[in-house]
């Protein structure tokens, strides 16, 4: 008896990566006998009973050990819900964009769900073998995502790269695996931990930094950090949009997520040589990022290059974790600021979405994300220049929007614990990317003759777009001018 009541705890735990698993199996013998416009309406079920069992059944047994691999905690919990928020988002804006492509779509919503189960499992882990698990499976259905426009040329060419960068710095972390297992004999972030707080020989001490640096090299490519980044921009503006904006909040969302548990787990704060390693990435992931971003016309490029500074910003929350009298502070203000990111990512890539849904027809798949196509936006299509100007003062960090209080957030525990460099590095980077993120608002604003060639203002968009473009904009000044609950709701994560 009490093996099966432990049983179904462990059930009722991981209800969400279940749901999304049994869906994915009767999505594929859906779509096996019978290919129907029903497996758009299909994952957007899913997701949202997965969201709902996570809420409200997996969040009432937490904290659960389900296995040695795996947890159901509040922390993986909270991320769990912003995966599938995300997933959902992407979902409802892609059935327009590839109503207008030819070809067979069915199998794009199951890539897509197969990829958010692999952030599930990814949010998860607290053992390597998980940890390798749900980065490959996220990793593995997005090569095919990229390159999902069968015809288009730049699609191919960033899934290809994606596909052999992807796969070498898969092999680099797994050696780095591999490494670690050598010198301390486990693979749980807490047994690593335990491992470190001994005193190592020092042929065990040189295979950890070794391994360790590879496992940080892998992982910095997959949160595209400098200088492992280069792949990022071709990757982004080669992409279909909706699939861009996955990769950007889902994937590195996961992937940080599961790197600060390992970071705290196994107590690698407390080597200073790995903190002054990434407060170098961090602080030039922050300047460089930027710097790049600052001639690019395609949109998709410019937010590929903000991205990189993004994730330079969160790398301060791991880099102050162990320097912080109350470290719990560090923990959300990463977590306050990977989900104003997601959102605000989100949203800029939804109006990118809308737009090349507008001027995607048939076996034509090249996405509108110069900025010429959102010149003049504010008197053509409002509503979109509307979410896509709040979208970018958020990036920028304005306040009034969620990415003021996340930012303010790193910015407060960076003062905390005297990283001043990375202070240094973070206004710099902050001020030019006002900048970038202005010029594309004074673009929508400029008045210009509607040409043949431009989207029709007639040509509206879908209900459901409508929808979520306006749900996108209520929540990123709501939680901008109203942030407590969503602070209180990450104040124990961890």
């Amino acid at each position: 008896m009490i093996e099966l009541a432990m049983f179904e705890t462990n059930v009722v735990a991981m209800l969400a990566p279940l749901i999304l698993s049994i869906a994915t199996l009767v999505m594929m013998l859906q779509i096996a006998f019978w290919r129907h416009a029903i497996t758009s309406w299909l994952i957007c079920c899913s997701t949202l009973t997965a969201c709902i069992a996570a809420l409200y059944w997996s969040s009432a047994v937490a904290p659960q050990q389900v296995s040695s691999i795996l947890v159901s905690d509040h922390y993986s919990l909270f991320f769990s819900l912003l995966i599938l928020f995300a997933s959902l988002i992407t979902a409802l804006l892609t059935k327009d964009y590839l109503e207008q492509r030819s070809g067979e779509n069915e199998e794009f919503y199951l890539l897509l769900m197969l990829s958010a189960l692999g952030a599930l499992v990814l949010v998860s882990a607290t053992h390597l073998a998980s940890f390798l698990l749900g980065l490959e499976l996220l990793g593995v259905a997005l090569y095919a995502l990229i390159a999902y426009p069968e015809r288009g040329r730049l699609p191919l060419e960033a899934a290809i790269k994606y596909l052999v960068l992807s796969g070498a710095a898969s092999a680099i972390l797994l050696f780095g695996f591999a490494l670690i297992y050598a010198a301390l004999g486990s693979l749980s972030f807490v047994g690593i931990g335990l491992q470190l707080s001994q005193d190592l020989a020092a042929d065990r001490q040189l295979l950890v930094l070794i391994g360790t640096a590879m496992v940080f090299t892998g992982i910095g490519f997959k949160l595209s950090l400098v200088p492992f980044h280069m792949w990022t921009p071709d990757v982004y503006q080669g992409a279909p949009a909706p699939v861009t904006g996955f990769l950007s909040t889902v994937s590195k969302g996961a992937i940080f997520a599961a790197l600060m548990r390992l970071f705290i787990d196994a107590q690698l704060y407390r080597f200073p040589s790995l903190l002054l390693a990434l407060s170098i990435v961090a602080a030039a992931s922050m300047v460089i990022g930027n710097l790049l971003a600052l001639k690019q016309n395609s949109l998709k490029r410019l937010l590929a290059y903000s991205s990189i500074a993004h994730i330079g910003y969160l790398v301060i929350t791991i880099v102050v974790y162990g320097s912080l009298q109350k470290a719990q502070l560090a923990v959300e203000a990463a977590s306050f600021y990977l989900t104003a990111y997601m959102l605000t990512s989100l949203a800029a890539f939804a109006v990118l979405t809308v737009l090349s849904t507008q001027t995607n027809r048939g076996y034509e798949q090249t996405d509108s994300d110069s900025i010429d196509s959102v010149r003049g936006l504010f008197w053509s299509k409002p509503l979109l220049a509307l979410v896509l100007t709040i979208a970018l003062l958020s990036l920028a960090g304005i306040p009034l929007t969620i990415g003021f209080v996340g930012k303010f957030y790193i910015l407060t525990v960076a003062i905390e614990g005297a990283l001043w460099l990375l202070i240094a590095a973070l206004v710099i980077g902050s001020g030019i990317g006002i900048y970038y993120y202005l010029r594309v608002v004074f673009a929508m604003t400029e008045q210009i003759k509607q040409t043949s060639s431009a989207p029709s203002a007639q040509q509206g968009m879908s209900l459901v777009a409508k929808l979520v473009i306006c749900l996108l904009i209520f929540m990123m000044l709501a939680l901008g001018v109203l942030p407590q609950p969503l602070i209180e709701q990450i104040g124990n994560l961890y």
